[in-house]
């Protein structure tokens, strides 16, 4: 195994990893519990769920290998911040997108070649690549695996909160 291979393997293991806890995590849930906040004044666990959801399905196009299936759940959950009075889709249609998303991105990965993984990724342009090459597909995943570790972190603060 080259240096790329072992790269990447490790990067993707590091992505299955924080997913399959994200999993874990919110299916420890129940619907109702999904809408309690973080911390006082702060995101509720639906949105948390969402927000991550929605910028899994843009990371297709962000990594050039694919197209965002549920644009307007981006607009949700990405361009505005939680607002209860806003009426969201349903936690089954969430759970849904979300399998779908990441089912997809798994197949997607594979088809990948490590070089390809090492390629600029299409939120920068050719010149920024140029001039700094460590900002490419594999970084973006890597960027993706901690932001998830991240906001399970805040999740999982909810159960201790509310015991």
């Amino acid at each position: 195994m080259d240096q790329q291979q072992l790269f990447v393997k490790m990067a993707l293991l590091s992505w299955n990893t924080q997913v399959k806890r994200a999993e874990k995590v919110f299916n420890s849930y129940t619907d109702d519990e999904f809408y309690l906040p973080v911390a006082t004044g702060k995101n509720r666990i639906v949105y948390l769920y969402g927000h991550l959801a929605a910028y899994h399905d843009m990371l297709k196009e962000t990594l050039g290998i694919g197209k965002q299936n549920r644009p307007d759940l981006a607009v949700i959950f990405l361009q505005n911040p939680d607002n209860p009075s806003i009426k969201l889709p349903p936690i089954e249609e969430l759970k849904a997108h979300w399998t779908e998303v990441h089912g997809e991105l798994n197949t997607l990965f594979d088809q990948l070649s490590p070089g390809d993984w090492f390629k600029r990724h299409n939120a920068m342009t050719d010149e920024d690549f140029e001039k700094d090459p460590s900002r490419n597909r594999l970084s973006v995943l890597l960027n993706r695996a901690n932001h998830v570790a991240y906001h399970i972190g805040q999740v999982v603060l909810v159960k201790t909160v509310n015991v």
